[in-house]
């Protein structure tokens, strides 16, 4: 009689979610669904660029069943798990499980086809070349970023940022924020601290800031950070196992706490860390490597822990050759950290991790 195979189900198909289905795919003891709530994987990351060059994305959006050929995938978003082992979806599917991985990271955009996401960055794009003046709201890497492709690709716009920070670029050091933030004005951004802007009071083009100013712009970008994707979790058993932020707690297994056979990985997590995808990838293969000791029956003291990022790591990419990069409290800005990044922003490597051609 052929042994039973155990039921893994993931979800959330984003970098941490897609990485561990592709080290499960073709497991001969494991069938595993993936739930998502679009039919593919994005690598995030590599967004802003394709905000200038929509060609881009072609290479960063990848179906589910492209790099998981023959997967169970379930193109739904989750509502609910339940005490008898079953997540449910709002596609009126019961899909039952031996584990559960939760990797629901941040709430992001609602384009569940490829081809309405392509449409988004044609939209964008032409927002920005149809602009003169170009508003973008929030000073972490994300904004900072867009600027940056801003004003390389179309010189001529007049970009403004606003940031209701201190600084630029917060979760990293001063210094970092201020080598930005002299980059940016020398290439005609106005850089606004200390303010937020309300945009759903904009009227004809203007804005009013916290402070009682007003800013002229032909469109803007919101670039501040989107909500944890845990709101559904609040109606599932895991109800008590979200933080007061609205993260799951785990242990050092990345197991959620109180469940032997429920993990969570990635920005849904409240490991304490910086929240960013190649730490993201990381929980993924620790929970890879615990999944399979489990079902293999091993023991379970032999279980990974995932030991916590303790200093701050990132390349901000400024453009198509330049860039940032804040690694191991040294701070660098300019063409040789740009090598590391700006040109592919990780694409080619991210495709090779799920199997694909760069």
């Amino acid at each position: 009689m052929a042994e039973k195979k155990k039921r893994v189900v993931v979800v959330g198909g984003g970098i941490a979610g897609s990485l561990l289905c592709k080290t499960f795919h073709k497991h001969h003891h494991v069938d595993f669904t993936l739930i998502d709530s679009k039919e593919y994987f994005e690598i995030t990351w590599a967004n802003l660029r394709s905000m200038v060059e929509p060609s881009f994305a072609k290479r960063t959006l990848i179906n589910h069943h492209e790099y998981l050929p023959g997967a169970s995938i379930i193109t739904s978003d989750a509502i609910e798990i339940d005490e008898q082992h079953q997540v449910s979806t709002t596609s009126d599917r019961q899909i039952a499980f031996d584990y559960l991985v939760i990797a629901t990271g941040h709430m992001g955009n609602h384009h569940v086809t490829i081809s309405d996401r392509l449409r988004q960055f044609e939209a964008d794009y032409e927002k920005i070349q149809s602009s003169n003046t170009i508003l973008i709201v929030g000073g972490g890497p994300t904004g900072v970023e867009l600027a940056g492709e801003i004003v390389v690709d179309f010189p001529a716009k007049k970009v403004k940022l606003v940031h209701r920070g201190s600084r630029l670029l917060e979760f990293i050091s001063e210094t970092a924020g201020k080598k930005v933030l002299d980059w940016l004005t020398a290439r005609n951004v106005e850089v606004i601290l200390g303010q937020s802007v309300d945009l759903d009071s904009s009227s004809d083009g203007v804005y009013s800031t916290s402070s009682g100013e007003t800013i002229a712009a032909d469109c803007h970008f919101k670039c501040t950070s989107e909500p944890i994707g845990s709101s559904w979790i609040k109606e599932t058993i895991l109800k008590d196992c979200l933080d007061d932020h609205g993260r799951l707690m785990v242990d050092e297994h990345l197991r959620v706490k109180g469940f032997a056979n429920i993990f969570a990985i990635g920005d849904v997590t409240d490991v304490p860390e910086l929240k960013q995808g190649y730490l993201a990838q990381k929980h993924a293969l620790v929970v890879a490597n615990n999944l399979k000791l489990l079902i293999e029956g091993g023991d379970e003291g032999k279980m990974v822990k995932y030991s916590p990022a303790t200093s701050a790591m990132a390349v901000v990419s400024l453009g198509r050759r330049e860039a940032l990069a804040y690694i191991r409290c040294v701070t660098m800005i300019g063409r040789i950290p740009g090598l590391i990044k700006s040109k592919d922003l990780f694409v080619g490597k991210t495709r090779k991790q799920l199997g694909l051609k760069a």
